[in-house]
């Protein structure tokens, strides 16, 4: 190819040199990482590395002056989501922005607007939906054989599963914890299987009985417990146009068996059992002839890597003018959906949910 996308980093930690640079690197036929951006320097020295000496910045405004780009990822701490997003939208450039999409709904409807104005690409990397599971399903739901959904139960639950690196434990910066950090992927998985019904409202409950205690243990590494600002359990409950209903659970700590990532739908015709680590990956619970039937399917698609997938997909889209993989809206519905469960649980009462940009 002789014009490839030229690429640029903002926010080049952990979840960009883990996810987004190998997903484009997958690709050097299609694109190159020409450019790379943290406020740490050595971190973005770091990046350039792996994307054979890409030129350094620590102000992504200045990247972005210098020109010469076609996309960005944007894989800073939450709270920094928002402007470098809008920002390179309105210099022209397509944007794969990280989970979740904003720290609210009114950030997310910023950029939502900044997509639609500038006519680019803004995709939230939700990778799940690009597991085989996720793919399997949509073809298995989209076929009719599930029927109406009409709920779903979905769980994004640790035993003991803080992150100790980062600013996970810190709201001031992340928007909240486990609902905001784990269970926006389950949820987006769940909704994407739904067809992503437009939520009506929500309540909820969250806790902080465990994450602050010193004396419980946490082998994913110490951390500082006098920092610890964000819930380490939260249960919603969703409630649909469609009148379909979701519960979502999710959690840092919590005193069960084993660390649950899956989701159960209801369908009138099928039901399904999704888990993404433990027993089967699918489990289909259907009738024929008057007999119950638990089906395992077995071909399920092979995806290595469910987080190279998202970024091949977003280069995909970028060069054969398709709409986004996961869609801004689709990010801005989870952001709607969590501000309504926090403030069901501050104020005790069910909350409308407002998705509209």
């Amino acid at each position: 190819m002789a014009n490839k996308l030229k690429i640029g980093i903002i926010g080049s930690g952990g979840i960009a040199q883990g996810c987004h640079i190998p997903g484009y690197k997958s690709m050097p036929e299609l694109c190159e990482i020409v450019a790379v951006c943290d406020v740490s320097e050595d971190t973005a020295k770091k990046a350039s590395e792996m994307c054979d000496g890409a030129k350094v910045y620590t102000d992504y405004r200045k990247m972005l002056a210098d020109g010469g780009l076609d996309a960005v990822s944007v894989a800073t701490p939450n709270k920094f989501h928002l402007e470098p997003t809008v920002d390179a939208l309105n210099a022209g450039l397509h944007v794969l922005c990280e989970k979740p999409l904003a720290m609210n709904a009114d950030e997310g409807r910023k950029m939502c607007r900044a997509a639609k104005d500038s006519g680019k690409i803004l995709q939230v990397a939700l990778q799940q939906r690009f597991t085989g599971a996720g793919q399997f399903m949509r073809q298995y739901i989209n076929a009719g054989h599930m029927g109406d959904i009409y709920y779903a139960r979905a769980q994004a639950l640790r035993r003991r599963g803080v992150p100790h690196w980062g600013v996970f434990i810190d709201k001031e910066q992340q928007g909240g914890g486990p609902l905001i950090d784990i269970g926006v992927h389950i949820l987006d998985f769940t909704l994407f299987l739904m067809g992503y019904p437009k939520p009506v409202s929500a309540s909820g409950s969250t806790y902080d009985m465990l994450g602050k205690n010193p004396d419980i243990v946490n082998p994913w590494g110490d951390y500082d417990r006098t920092r610890f600002t964000v819930e380490d359990f939260a249960v919603g409950l969703i409630k649909f146009d469609n009148g379909a209903t979701v519960v979502l659970e999710s959690s840092f700590m919590a005193n069960i068996d084993g660390d649950p990532f899956r989701t159960q739908l209801f369908g009138t015709k099928a039901g399904a059992d999704i888990q993404f680590w433990g027993g089967e990956p699918i489990t289909i619970y259907t009738e024929q002839n008057r007999q119950l039937f638990n089906m395992v399917p077995r071909n399920v698609p092979n995806v290595p890597s469910a987080h190279t997938a998202e970024v091949q997909a977003f280069v995909d889209a970028i060069l054969n003018g398709k709409p986004s993989p996961v869609p801004g809206e689709n990010g801005l519905i989870l952001n709607a959906i969590f501000d309504a469960l926090y403030a069901s649980a501050a104020t005790g009462k069910e909350q409308s949910v407002d998705v509209s940009f």
